[in-house]
């Protein structure tokens, strides 16, 4: 996408700004503000907005954006006198003020012959797309009573069982990864020996009647260590703490593994990345829920798909990334992004069937036409392919919240929440729980967990609506006037029909509260 204002030209795919066809050079987080801005340019855009966004919502100070501000400016040929292009609204944030309208960019028929066939060339130079592999050691058992030694090689052999399991990772089989029982592993040769970019290894230890299990996920190119974790109960608990180690090494390998490749995939130049490396990068933009990063993320899973166009995951990414334009209203053409969004989720399932993000997208799709019996199946489906999948499982809670059943929902998202304490979208989990507690009329437990969904890191806007309502239902007329103005601060135009697309209610009772409350809140 390419934004035009002036003589100036912003190039989202390119990340170039130009000044006449003439490139301007900017450094990375001066462009990721000045294209936020750009983007949003129908509303204010608050300094903590753009920390989240920018830095990623690290703590920075005030005066680092105001230097990044004042760069942009300096870039336009703008300063804070004049404020041309960026406006500061002191108290409140900043705005992009100059008339900004949107470009394709325009190719002919000899240059896409030439991109295609670079294109093909790039393809057929590259490898196929080389899933993230592990292998899964043998566990050290370290002191206590014999009787318990056998834990260390069944624990680890469950983890390879369910670990096989999840269709994006190579997994070692037993045969060859409990060959390497070494005191002290070297994981750079273990990774040499066995081909793999991971190792999961532990330790197991028993003392009087204390069991101790310690986990550690190793990147065998360096030895650094990506995740490690400690469980501890006592050995009569054993079959439960089994579990409890399942459950989190699963979760903590899909959310951990995948950060891990991205933050690689970062260093590399944007020219080399590969398959797996694109489609990373592409699901960090994807999970920040807005347009500029949304748009992103769709130029990532477009490169993904062309580097290998088997790869199922990737064609789910589009998927996800259409679901989002029509679920946030990125675009007037609802129709044209849900059905992007089916068409690329059935692409994916013709690749891999049994992918659980792939039926996840598939069942997300059927949420933008408000049929969440079918979504509901395929949601089901996800988690029953990977029963330890935490957003499939959060997505079936949305659903059953929306079609007014509260009981099942809150123990699912209750689930999801307990498996990834820090997904990406637990803000949603948070709001969820809400959902859950407004179809049972239970008001001010729906504030509460409305308020802190509101407020975690990476919330969209329509967390906030959800906040603002609830707060309604509860008495809560402060914190209801809160939220309902740093909703229209982020969208002046979201109304209650805008709402109601996204959120398809289908408990009449729950819909009309709800319904009653934005109105209340002057929401048109």
């Amino acid at each position: 996408m390419i934004y035009a204002f002036g003589r100036y030209e912003l190039d989202l795919a390119t990340v170039e700004l130009r000044s006449d066809g003439k490139l301007v050079d900017l450094e990375p987080q001066v462009f990721a503000l000045l294209a936020l801005l750009v983007a949003n340019s129908e509303r204010v855009v608050s300094k903590d907005e753009i920390i989240e966004k920018v830095w990623d919502g690290r703590v920075v100070s005030d005066s680092a954006v105001a230097s990044r501000v004042k760069t942009a400016r300096q870039a336009l040929g703008d300063d804070g006198k004049s404020q041309q292009f960026i406006r500061t609204l002191h108290g409140n944030g900043y705005r992009f003020v100059a008339k900004a309208r949107v470009l394709r960019p325009a190719t002919s028929a000899a240059e896409s012959n030439r991109t295609d066939a670079a294109l093909a060339d790039m393809v057929h130079r590259l490898d196929r797309m080389s899933r993230p592999s592990l292998a899964v050691l043998p566990f050290r058992y370290i002191a206590g009573d014999e009787r318990y030694a056998a834990l260390a090689s069944a624990l680890p052999d469950e983890l390879i069982a369910d670990l096989s399991r999840l269709r994006w990772l190579l997994v070692t089989a037993r045969g060859s990864s409990f060959r390497l029982r070494v005191p002290e592993a070297d994981f750079g040769e273990i990774g040499r020996l066995l081909g793999v970019r991971y190792c999961l290894s532990g330790t197991v230890e028993v003392s009087a009647d204390r069991l101790v299990v310690l986990v550690d996920l190793v990147d065998t190119n360096d030895g650094a260590v990506v995740w490690a974790d400690r469980f501890a109960g006592r050995i009569d608990d054993v079959h439960s703490m089994r579990e409890q180690i399942r459950s989190q090494v699963l979760m903590a390998l899909e959310i951990r593994i995948p950060l891990h490749e991205a933050s690689l995939a970062r260093l590399a130049a944007v020219e080399n990345l590969d398959a797996w490396s694109a489609y990373h990068l592409g699901l960090q933009h994807l999970y920040r829920f807005n347009r500029v990063d949304n748009s992103a993320a769709l130029n990532l899973f477009q490169r993904a798909v062309a580097l290998d166009p088997t790869f199922a995951r990737a064609n789910a990414g589009m998927s996800f990334v259409h679901f989002q334009s029509a679920f946030m209203h990125y675009t007037d053409d609802i129709a044209s992004a849900i059905d992007q969004g089916r068409r690329f989720a059935e692409r994916g399932l013709e690749l891999d069937p049994l992918d659980p993000f792939v039926n996840f997208t598939m069942g997300r799709t059927y949420w933008l036409e408000g049929d969440l019996e079918t979504s509901l199946s395929w949601l089901e489906r996800a988690t029953d392919i990977s029963p330890h999948y935490a957003q499939g499982i959060y997505a079936r809670a949305w659903t059953e919240a929306l079609a007014g059943k509260a009981f099942e929902g809150r123990e699912h998202v209750d689930l999801a929440m307990r498996l990834s304490p820090l997904d990406p979208l637990h803000y949603a989990m948070l709001a969820t729980r809400a959902l859950t507690h407004m179809a049972s009329n239970e008001d001010e437990q729906a504030a509460h967990w409305a308020e802190r969904g509101a407020r975690s890191p990476g919330a969209h806007v329509l967390i906030g609506v959800i906040a603002a309502a609830a707060h309604t239902l509860a008495g809560h007329t402060a914190r209801a006037r809160f939220w309902a103005d740093n909703v229209r601060q982020r969208n002046d135009s979201l109304t209650r029909e805008v709402f109601f697309r996204s959120f398809p209610m289908r408990s009449e009772a729950m819909r009309t509260r709800m319904d009653r409350a934005l109105v209340e809140l002057g929401f048109r």
